[in-house]
């Protein structure tokens, strides 16, 4: 006999939702997301959609009435409950938009527990837009099937940053004058708690750098031999880090999208 079809299939759309859901739970999306299930992905009554609601985990749900500007689903079972994200900041300098979102979505990707966007003197920009920054992380959360999503603060300058920093929370700042070997740093840690200070294009400034390393907390790190964009810097520590004291350590955990 042919094997069941898995449902709902690895097709079905993702959406991440406002509300907390439970079995029998019935709600409508609007905007965007109804345009995206509706005129994307074209769904009709009757068909799977996975929801994720940054609560209680990920749940399958069926499309029980589909309209041009809204669509009504229903929640059916919990596939999976909300992952157990390690507690890692990362704290990136506000640098050029586009390379700004790159941050925001991959950082999301290898599974931050918050982002807390500084500006520094050197920093280009001294803004961001948070429903562009949330819509970009919560996109990133949906298409690699995580099932939180990264608490976005809002951007903070460097001073108010240090004077904040939790005493039992240890910052690693990126020094392009020196630092530990981000490895050996990391080597042996059992998922501390844990922060990444990446500055913005110009690096730090001397005033800067001797207030972080003022601070008991932190400790200076280097990123190898070579030269790396901010962007780079603040995605090759979180990898790094992952591997050697997060969760990329785990034997077992929920599959890759497509993976059999």
């Amino acid at each position: 006999m042919p094997a069941t079809p898995a449902w709902p299939p690895k097709s079905a759309p993702r959406l991440f939702v406002a509300e907390t859901l439970h079995a029998g739970t019935r709600l409508t999306i609007d905007g965007p997301q109804a345009h995206y299930l509706a005129r994307v992905m074209r769904v009709s009554p009757g068909n799977p959609v996975v929801l994720c609601d940054d609560v209680t985990g990920e749940w399958a749900a069926r499309v029980t009435e589909a309209g041009k500007r809204s669509v009504a689903l229903e929640c059916i079972e919990l596939l999976r409950e909300r992952e157990t994200v390690p507690d890692i900041w990362l704290c990136p300098a506000l640098i050029k938009k586009d390379r700004f979102d790159l941050v925001l979505e991959k950082a999301t990707e290898l599974g931050v527990a918050r982002i807390v966007p500084v500006v520094t003197r050197r920093c280009v920009a001294d803004k961001l837009n948070p429903e562009r920054a949330r819509a970009i992380v919560t996109e990133a959360a949906e298409q690699c099937a995580r099932t939180a999503l990264p608490e976005l603060a809002a951007p903070v300058k460097l001073a108010a940053l240090l004077a904040d920093w939790p005493v039992d929370r240890t910052l690693y700042f990126a020094d392009e004058n020196g630092g530990v070997p981000l490895v050996e740093a990391v080597a042996g840690a059992d998922r501390p708690r844990t922060g990444f200070l990446i500055g913005p294009e110009g690096g730090f400034d001397d005033q800067e750098r001797a207030a972080i390393r003022a601070l008991p907390q932190a400790v200076p790190i280097s990123l190898g031999p070579r030269i790396l964009r901010a962007e780079t810097a603040a995605l090759a520590a979180l990898a790094i880090w992952m591997a050697q004291a997060g969760d990329w350590r785990d034997r077992e955990g929920p599959r890759n999208p497509g993976e059999e």
